[in-house]
């Protein structure tokens, strides 16, 4: 079932961005709470598996869908000056997500079974399709009126590129390690079975002031937030995988990962919509289909290592080579960005140079 919400998400986001792409932000943003609705009532319902999975599959689609408007519907409201602050609050509502959604999902489905925490969430999405109703302002259509073909050629940016290929390695990099971070907490680091849910939420308690952080600083000095951030997470990752025999120090270090690992998301997301110009709602839904696809390929590969001499260091020391790689995008765009300033401040200096040495 997380398999296939994770594949809807992939495939959903880009796909739903360009079918509604003649619809306002407002409208598809409620349409994808509606199908995510709908979605959550049919699995509560159903006791057919093959339904329930299909329920999950077009529920991820809504859900990819919901993120990519929902970003850039962020960005705008807050403009260009603070389009990281504020898609930093937005993704600080993932992280919420996690460190008080999880926990209180899993007390709902011990108390009411499965089903509960379906129900749940159905109607807090019903409830949330009133609330974006009733404070997203109405757009003009004409503002929408925007072709497929003019949403894909702003896409041959090479610095939209480099902006997904960080996506996909800073979140694959955290994630291949936490996804795991379990039998490493209770096998290497010896810490009890009962302890690690409260290390988890220190883990999501970081993800969330990182985010907010993140969000803050990257309106002003994105690129350097970028590369401190993948700088941290893999000397963080690093860390864990030579400490994890000691307990404290890994799960300070665990929740320092949270805030590091995904801090920078917010100020990735901004960039890729700026980036791509007159594509913004397309390169939003390709960064949520980057996170995830790094996500998967990164646990993926973290947990057949599970089984090698590495033992349940393994993600870690996965997370840390993908993490790594994060430098290389991100030092990139900053590289460009700075080469991008220099000529906007000195717009003579190649002509003045080639004079002087024709002279």
């Amino acid at each position: 079932m997380i398999t296939v919400f994770a594949v809807g998400m992939i495939v959903g986001a880009p796909l739903m961005a360009m079918l509604t792409l003649r619809l306002t932000k407002r409208l598809t943003l409620m349409l994808a709470l509606g199908v995510f609705t709908a979605g959550h009532v049919i699995v509560a319902l159903s006791s057919d598996f093959t339904l329930v999975l299909a329920a999950r599959f077009l529920t991820a689609i809504a859900t990819g869908a919901f993120w990519a408007v929902a970003n850039v519907a962020a960005a705008r409201a807050a403009g260009p000056a603070a389009s990281s602050r504020a898609l930093g609050l937005v993704g600080a509502g993932a992280m919420l997500a996690n460190v008080v959604g999880v926990p209180v999902g899993a007390f709902a489905g011990q108390a009411m079974g499965w089903r509960g925490p379906f129900w749940a969430l159905a109607a807090l999405s019903a409830a949330a399709v009133v609330l974006i109703a009733r404070t997203v302002p109405r757009e003009d259509g004409a503002q929408e009126a925007v072709s497929i073909r003019s949403e894909l050629t702003a896409l041959r940016s090479g610095r939209v590129w480099l902006v997904l290929a960080a996506c996909a390695t800073t979140t694959g990099g955290v994630l291949a390690a936490y996804s795991y971070i379990s039998p490493l907490l209770t096998d290497r680091s010896g810490i009890a079975s009962g302890i690690v849910p409260l290390v988890l939420v220190g883990f999501g308690i970081g993800a969330l002031a990182g985010s907010l952080v993140g969000g803050r600083l990257g309106d002003r000095r994105p690129h350097t937030v970028t590369v401190v951030a993948a700088a941290g997470a893999t000397f963080l990752l690093l860390a864990v995988s030579l400490l994890a025999g000691y307990a404290v120090p890994t799960i300070i270090l665990v929740a320092l990962l949270g805030f590091f690992g995904l801090g920078a998301n917010p100020v990735l997301m901004a960039l890729a919509v700026r980036f791509a110009r007159q594509a913004p709602v397309l390169a939003s839904a390709l960064t949520v289909s980057a996170f995830n696809l790094g996500t998967a390929i990164g646990s993926w590969v973290a947990g057949l290592t599970l089984n090698s001499p590495l033992g349940g260091t393994g993600p870690a020391v996965v997370g840390t080579v993908i993490a790594a790689l994060t430098l290389i995008p991100t030092t990139a765009l900053a590289l460009t960005q700075r080469r991008r300033s220099t000529t906007a401040l000195h717009p003579n200096a190649k002509a003045d140079t080639t004079q002087r040495i024709a002279a």
